[in-house]
């Protein structure tokens, strides 16, 4: 999915996959400058193959009263159904929360049943959800941002939140925060699960304020309860701002995991790439990196 436009602030991205049956469906935000309305839509899309993807519906910013959309995440309910996460902006704030819709089919989303599902409060805003739903268990990994320290707000840690219906959820508190004097010293947001037992998580960071917006790729591995980073693991575009962010992960039907990724182009704007790695064994799988992100 190519960028809006040319230049810088024109992205496509922020995606979350997800694979039922013999489809991909995909939801991802559109992006444009700070003077053209940031985040102005998220659009739904399908596909047999992960490559050609078929629009299905968008949803406005408008539609919300949302200043901009950032990372929507469509999960199919195991009753039937489909809901989906939307992280919106509260106009003239740094302030952030987490929506949902919910409908019979894809199509039917930007009519479907309104709830919000984690509002955050003068303290913190809450966006980029990551859900994950099996046997009436939920889970959510989210993007915290502290609203303390006027000017700040960029500092992000990841909070998990759990859930038995996808809508009343439990904040269960930090799981991954900063590492001082690292490359993600300013924030990091888990951004897709690799794997289960034991969990694997790919995360989003960056070193500073400047680097807002411009995250690259690193990943932790659950040891005795906590979540430790992986050591040389980290993925960055080699082109203008270096942003490799968002990675979310679906499963091959003949083995592996396809990627999908916001990375920069040369130009400054961000487009939604795509491939497929295979795991590799006693690490995280990372993906082939020889015709896009390069490893730091």
């Amino acid at each position: 999915m190519p960028a809006p436009a040319a230049g810088p602030g024109n992205w496509s991205g922020a995606a979350s996959a997800v694979r039922v049956g013999d489809e991909i469906v995909l939801a991802y935000r559109v992006r444009r400058p700070l003077d053209e309305g940031r985040g102005v839509a998220v659009v739904v899309a399908r596909s047999p193959d992960g490559l050609r993807f078929e629009t299905v519906c968008e949803i406005s910013r408008e539609a919300f009263g949302a200043a901009s959309l950032e990372r929507p995440c469509p999960v199919p309910l195991e009753g039937g159904g489909w809901r989906l996460y939307l992280s919106c902006a509260t106009p003239n704030s740094r302030h952030w929360w987490v929506d949902s819709l919910t409908a019979a089919t894809l199509e039917e989303l930007p009519a479907g049943e309104r709830a919000v599902v984690l509002a955050g409060d003068d303290s913190v805003g809450l966006k980029d959800p990551v859900v994950r739903c099996a046997g009436g268990w939920w889970r959510m990994w989210a993007t915290a941002h502290p609203l303390d320290l006027p000017g700040e707000e960029d500092r992000m840690t990841t909070r998990l939140f759990t859930s038995t219906d996808g809508l009343e959820w439990a904040d269960e508190g930090v799981v991954l925060a900063p590492h001082p004097g690292g490359w993600d010293a300013r924030g990091t947001r888990v951004a897709a699960v690799l794997g289960e037992d034991p969990l694997v998580l790919l995360y989003d960071g960056r070193p500073d304020a400047a680097s807002n917006w411009f995250e690259t790729t690193g990943a932790v591995v659950a040891v005795d309860g906590a979540l430790t980073r992986v050591d040389g693991v980290r993925l960055v575009s080699p082109h203008s701002d270096g942003a490799f962010r968002y990675v979310t992960v679906v499963s091959e039907p003949a083995g592996g995991l396809r990627w999908y990724a916001e990375q920069a182009r040369p130009d400054g704007a961000h487009d939604l790439v795509t491939g497929v790695f295979l795991p590799a064994t006693g690490r995280p799988a990372m993906p082939d990196v020889t015709g896009g992100a390069r490893l730091a």
